[in-house]
């Protein structure tokens, strides 16, 4: 008899039996997909792996503890048979025949009425692959392919937009420190489906060489003494495309709420009626260090951290950091913004009692192709950033934590 493809189909199981023979290590990796599609799970089976146990100790499932008997499928609507016993694979097998009942082996796939596919999930989607050669299965080979359509629609390499449920809206998107990798899936995701993209100087540039040639990009740069692009003109830019029935992406550098300004935005969005999804990113104030070698925390050397804003002196009358406590404190002091006030915080520290020597690194473009460290103390930073030309972005490392790291180079005293 010739060999035909499988067919493939999508089983609802809500509240349907489903036997699963066996209770080992296949069991292990199948049961989670059938408890989530809602099936009424039977196991069967002497013994269970700790993790199948305690799917049974937390009701997720009915676990019968002896072997298979005849008649244990006579109510399934599928089963899974994956027992160390030949014998009563076999006894099962032909149960589920004479049942009708839809049936994958683990030990012999060939004599299977089903076959389990290589799955993954993205978004509401169910990625399922199956060898069509019945003759050259190749698991790993389907499940490779499994991963590459699953990461690709994850990451937005694979572009898929929706059409039927795309909600029109705005996407608030931390787009991380600068390196186009660093930010998160869903971020990326959301960048491939859009039509309208408002950015800042601080999003990750790269990425929006990857844009379609159809979404509009907005330069909403508010860049360091030049032009700028009123924070209320962004919050209008965004209701006016959204109105428009346009999917629009936010893409700030960083994390949207960390001096982000995220917040306004999502205020105005709201009280204009608009849906807005926030999107966390990875802050430059733990990554920007972490890329520079310098861990915020270290054990014996840091048990806190702290992130301020250096973008107003210390001796402005806006300020709201209480910088003498800071300077009293022994952990690690992260600045952002901080490259034009250094000077000033410095001498404010050093006044409250920080030490002079106290290690200071300044990382600029951090996670970028122009990423440079440069090393200071608290005593000599100010002249470090004028004699070495330390630009923005930058952030600025207060605290031993600076010469933990193998390649710290030392301090310029």
């Amino acid at each position: 008899m010739a060999e035909h493809p499988a067919y493939p189909v999508g089983l609802r199981l809500t509240g349907r039996r489903v036997v699963v023979l066996g209770g080992g290590q296949v069991a292990q990796r199948r049961l989670p997909a059938l408890i989530a599609a809602g099936a009424d799970v039977l196991l069967v089976s002497p013994e269970a792996t700790p993790s199948v146990e305690a799917m049974a100790d937390a009701g997720e499932i009915t676990w019968h503890r002896r072997p298979y008997a005849e008649g244990d499928l006579a109510d399934a609507w599928y089963a899974l048979i994956a027992t160390s016993d030949p014998d009563a694979n076999t006894a099962a097998s032909a149960e589920a025949e004479r049942h009708r009942v839809w049936c994958v082996r683990s030990d012999d796939a060939d004599r299977a009425t089903a076959w389990t596919p290589a799955t993954g999930h993205s978004e509401g989607v169910t990625v399922a692959v199956l060898t069509t050669d019945a003759k050259g299965r190749d698991p790993r080979h389907t499940a490779a392919i499994r991963d590459a359509v699953v990461e690709g629609l994850r990451d937005g390499t694979l572009v898929a937009p929706h059409h039927r449920t795309r909600t029109p809206g705005v996407a608030l998107v931390g787009g991380g420190p600068g390196d186009p990798d660093l930010i998160t899936v869903r971020g990326r995701r959301l960048l491939a489906e859009a039509d309208v993209v408002i950015t800042d100087h601080l999003g990750p540039r790269d990425l929006l060489a990857e844009l379609s040639p159809g979404v509009e990009v907005i330069d909403a740069a508010k860049l360091p003494f030049g032009r700028f692009m009123a924070q209320e003109a962004i919050n209008d830019a965004l209701i006016e495309h959204a109105r428009k029935g346009k999917s629009v992406v936010r893409l700030k550098g960083g994390d949207p709420f960390v001096y982000g300004r995220g917040m306004e935005e999502v205020q105005a969005l709201a009280e204009a009626g608009i849906p807005c999804t926030v999107v966390p990113g990875i802050s430059s104030s733990i990554s920007v260090p972490g890329a520079a070698g310098i861990p915020v925390t270290h054990r014996g050397v840091a048990h806190e951290f702290t992130v301020v804003s250096g973008h107003i002196a210390p001796d402005d009358e806006r300020s709201l950091v209480d910088w003498p406590s800071l300077a009293k404190l022994t952990g690690t002091l992260v600045i952002l913004m901080g490259v034009s006030t250094i000077g000033k915080v410095a001498e404010t520290l050093i006044a409250h009692g920080k030490s002079p020597d106290a290690p200071v690194a300044l990382v600029q473009e951090g996670t970028t192709a122009g990423q440079r460290r440069v090393d200071a103390t608290l005593a000599t930073v100010a002249e470090t950033v004028r004699t070495e030309d330390v630009k923005p972005p930058a952030v600025i490392v207060i605290g031993e934590v600076v010469t933990v790291g193998p390649a710290a180079p030392a301090p310029r005293k």
